[in-house]
């Protein structure tokens, strides 16, 4: 992300400032000087802010269970008041359209909500606007990115220890989907920008009661229940691979 806005900053038609903020979660055996040092490289302004969650987290979750809602909330604490020290206008976070579709799929079957990320929203206090510009980029192509530009990647020693939450376990489904249903993801992720309340079930999105003969066709009427023959694009076949050089030009901001 810091690389896309640092390639996006040469060309936009506004002007902003970038200051790469690092938590440093006093995880055992975090390499805390790799990131420094690849900073100090790129000649940005940048502050590793030294909090030890990871101790508190350990504290508090007993030894087996999900630590990632106690990690996020403090995670979140932590940048946002880094975000006022420094003043900072926006905070923005690193999270791709898979971690959206995740997150739906989450909420879904686990929350009784239809809620994912907002590329854009207010801060859980009520005091930044958050930003996700990566919101419409592929996990997949980031990957590719972050593989030809050799970026120092530093583990996470909290998510990455437990493989059978329930994120995980979503991911695996939904690449399982994209292996066998070539188009299904890009699909899904099209579907949560094209939203119709007036063919769901949430009264507080749609009047339904209002309706009467005399209200007309809405958004179809009931021919949104027909079935629909969807081909797949035949650029998703599983069979069309890119090439390092196509999947670079997706990426990258030129």
């Amino acid at each position: 992300m810091l690389s896309i806005l640092m390639k996006l900053k040469e060309s936009a038609p506004i002007h902003f400032d970038i200051i790469a903020v690092n938590l440093d979660q006093k995880q055992p055996g975090f390499p805390e000087h790799i990131l420094p040092e690849y900073l100090d490289k790129l000649g940005i302004e940048y502050h590793i802010v030294e909090e030890d969650t990871y101790g508190i987290v350990k504290d508090k979750v007993p030894e087996g269970k999900t630590t990632c809602s106690l990690c996020s909330r403090l995670r979140r604490a932590v940048l946002y008041k880094a975000a006022k020290n420094i003043g900072a206008t926006k905070i923005a976070l690193g999270h791709h359209r898979d971690d959206m579709i995740e997150t739906l799929m989450l909420n879904m079957f686990y929350g009784g909500k239809m809620k994912a990320m907002p590329a854009k929203l207010v801060s859980d206090n009520g005091e930044h606007v958050v930003i996700r510009p990566l919101a419409f980029c592929k996990e997949s192509e980031l990957i590719q990115y972050s593989e030809l530009k050799q970026f120092p990647i530093i583990p996470c020693n909290l998510c990455g220890s437990q493989p059978n939450m329930q994120r995980q376990n979503i991911k695996r489904m939904l690449n399982d989907w994209h292996d066998q249903f070539p188009g299904r993801i890009e699909s899904m992720f099209t579907a949560m920008q094209n939203v119709v309340p007036s063919h769901l079930c949430d009264s507080e999105l749609f009047d339904f009661k209002s309706i009467n003969s005399t209200s007309g066709i809405i958004n179809g009427g009931d021919t949104a229940f027909d079935e629909e023959v969807i081909e797949t694009p035949q650029d998703l076949s599983p069979k069309n691979h890119l090439n390092t050089e196509q999947l670079l030009n997706v990426i990258e901001v030129k």
